[in-house]
């Protein structure tokens, strides 16, 4: 059981990896790179006669090779990281009397974008280059906790009976309401519309690598325990 768990983890995410490697060179780096162009300088969006409009113009992904290697690894060591997670979490729901199927995998994906991407990402949004947070171990507390309290309202709404499902909502909101750290200032150098675009991508791609994955690991567990 345990070498189906790992050899299925292991094939989903690196898939998934790859997968969403891809979908970041098609559709998030373009925007990080011209960023980039921002944060150094070599763009300036509030020119100093006051005008905010500035040319878009996205640069090429470039030969970078060690760069971009760098990114399709991170994302497969992510992705597996995350396949290990979901799909023993999987595992042991179905051990529950909770059919695994390539459908449910799929749901199971989608939960795990929410908890672990959407949720944390309503505080603490994807930023461009450039843009000045609060101090990282207060960023970092309030990104965990809201990705374990996220998690396990999402787990009494699917599992939980009777009143126990209402916890839910108290859990969801309680991170919001706390709120995230924020600084008191705007320090972005970009263009509003590239980083609303940027997080809206970046969201996005991240919502597909998380659906494969679930879909994947279920698919890969399925088949490893036919007959």
């Amino acid at each position: 059981m345990t070498k189906n768990l790992l050899s299925s983890a292991l094939l989903a995410g690196v898939a998934a990896g790859l997968i969403a490697a891809l979908l970041q060179f098609s559709f998030v780096i373009p925007h990080l790179m011209e960023g980039e162009l921002y944060e150094t300088g070599e763009r300036v969006h509030f020119a100093t006669d006051g005008s905010t409009q500035s040319d878009r113009a996205q640069p090429a992904l470039g030969t970078d090779f060690a760069r971009h290697g760098m990114t399709v690894a991170f994302n497969m060591v992510t992705y597996t990281g995350y396949g290990l997670i979901l799909l023993a979490l999987m595992v042991l729901a179905d051990g529950k009397g909770h059919k695994l199927t390539p459908r449910t995998g799929l749901i199971w994906g989608v939960a795990g974008f929410i908890a672990v991407q959407l949720a944390p990402g309503i505080g603490q949004p994807p930023v461009l280059p450039g843009a000045i947070g609060s101090e990282v171990g207060p960023r970092q507390a309030w990104w965990a906790a809201t990705i374990i309290a996220s998690a396990l309202a999402l787990g009494l709404i699917a599992f939980g009976k009777g009143w126990m499902a209402l916890l839910s909502v108290p859990l969801l909101l309680a991170p919001h309401i706390i709120g995230a750290p924020y600084l008191d200032t705007y320090f972005g150098v970009a263009p509003p519309e590239l980083s609303a675009r940027f997080a809206a991508l970046s969201f996005g791609t991240a919502l597909a690598g998380w659906s494969i994955l679930g879909f994947l690991c279920a698919w890969f567990w399925t088949r490893s325990n036919e007959g």
